[in-house]
This record gives C-alpha cells, structure tokens and sequence, in this order.
C-alpha cells in the first residue's frame, strides 16, 4: 500500500475516535507518600481534545488520501 493510503487509514482512525469519544484520554498513576507496607497514591487525567470540526477535517482527508493512494500506480 502506498504512503498516502496509510496516513489515510490512519487519519480515519483518528477522525472515527474523534467523533465518538470527543477526543483521547488515558490515566496515570503517582504515588504520593510511601510510609512502610501503605502507600498514598493518585490518578491524573490526561487527554487531547478534538473539536468536530478537527474530526471531521480528519476523516474527510483521510478518505481523500486512501482515493488518492489507491489511483496512483
């Protein structure tokens, strides 16, 4: 498959997860204070938030790239 069909797949992903969840997100655990066997730990939230206006950019160029990808031989 050509590069430009693999970014397209790729730029689809991203505009499909961007539509249904609003964007990217993970947690990560710190810990604290460790004070013998009990430790203090907490979550923090992080994440990358797409506009849909950003998805929708996404997934029409995607299905750009993977047309344009796929007339080119």
């Amino acid at each position: 498959m050509k590069p430009a069909g693999i970014i397209g797949i790729i730029l689809i992903i991203v505009g499909i997860i961007g539509f249904a969840y609003g964007g990217l997100g993970w947690n990560t655990e710190k810990k604290d204070a460790q004070l013998g066997p009990l430790e203090i730990t907490h979550q923090e939230k992080h994440g990358i938030n797409f506009p849909p206006i950003l998805s929708g950019i996404c997934l029409v160029g995607g299905i750009v790239l993977v047309v344009v990808g796929s007339r080119q031989t």
